[in-house]
């Protein structure tokens, strides 16, 4: 009786993607990819250097039941407790809604603005910029700012215990908590004084469409981070009413917003303030109110 060889690191990829293709996940090379890599503790490069090494049973079994997780649509991100951001890495779990890409057209309008804020400063102190990131859920937003913007102080708001302790221990990891303050409570409320940028990616599905959102969404990710009322905009109308009075002299508001809702949102932001642009993200769909 001869002994079955070993499975490698290759075959493991490639029945890891064929489940996930007979289980309809989109994405499925990457998928597989995501969690093989999880498995063996490497990046891409080494990876794909090592294809032809003998995998480990525990790490095969380790790796099949991460892939029936996966079959039943739960994220990847909350398998691996990671999702990249603008080039870092943060820690997500089911009480964070986990970053999408088109939330980096966010990033780049909120670290163009504060650095015109940077500029603009004539006195030391006077130029760092004091910015606000309103449902900061995993702090992905706020972290990369302040990592991108060594000047600035944020305050990272949200309504969730749970998904500021989440936020907190991602700044801690990128070595930022000490220009980051976590506040606890709804919008704007909580800030205490005034701030020159406002960013927000509040919840923007409208409660009707709720039943129709891929299970990925609908059935693992929070529900307060996503659903925004009847036409999805409720937060989004009432930050934009609040922020006149949160903000400094000059001050702006950066806010995503979802398919479908651009005239809206451009309709709230001129009713409220003397500017307001759309920002497209990269795939060119409307992404991104700024108002000035």
């Amino acid at each position: 009786m001869t002994n079955r060889p070993k499975p490698t690191v290759l075959s493991a990829l490639q029945t890891a993607r064929q489940r996930l293709e007979a289980a309809g996940i989109e994405d499925a090379e990457l998928e597989a990819e995501v969690l093989v890599r999880y498995v063996l503790n490497t990046d891409r490069a080494h990876l794909y250097q090592n294809m032809h090494a003998p995998l480990a049973d525990d790490s095969m079994n380790f790796l099949y039941r991460l892939v029936r997780r996966r079959m039943l649509h739960e994220p990847s991100a909350y398998i691996t407790g990671h999702r990249e951001f603008y080039g870092l890495d943060f820690v997500v779990n089911r009480d964070v809604l986990i970053p999408r890409p088109e939330t980096e057209t966010l990033v780049e309008a909120a670290i163009e603005l504060a650095s015109g804020i940077e500029r603009a400063g004539d006195q030391p102190g006077e130029s760092a910029p004091l910015i606000a990131d309103i449902g900061t859920g995993s702090g992905a937003v706020a972290v990369t700012l302040a990592v991108k913007l060594p000047a600035a102080r944020i305050s990272a708001i949200d309504v969730s215990a749970a998904a500021l302790d989440t936020a907190r221990a991602n700044a801690r990891a990128h070595g930022v908590e000490d220009r980051v303050a976590f506040l606890e409570g709804s919008l704007l409320e909580p800030l205490e004084a005034p701030v020159h940028l406002i960013v927000a990616n509040l919840p923007y599905v409208k409660t009707s469409d709720w039943s129709e959102l891929p299970p990925e969404l609908r059935l693992h990710e929070p529900r307060l981070a996503l659903d925004g009322g009847e036409d999805g905009l409720d937060l989004i109308r009432r930050v934009l009413e609040q922020a006149p009075r949160y903000l400094l002299p000059g001050g702006a508001a950066c806010l995503e917003f979802g398919a479908g809702q651009q005239n809206a949102v451009l309709a709230l932001g001129r009713s409220a303030f003397a500017s307001a642009t759309i920002r497209p993200d990269l795939a060119a769909r409307p992404r991104v109110l700024v108002v000035r």
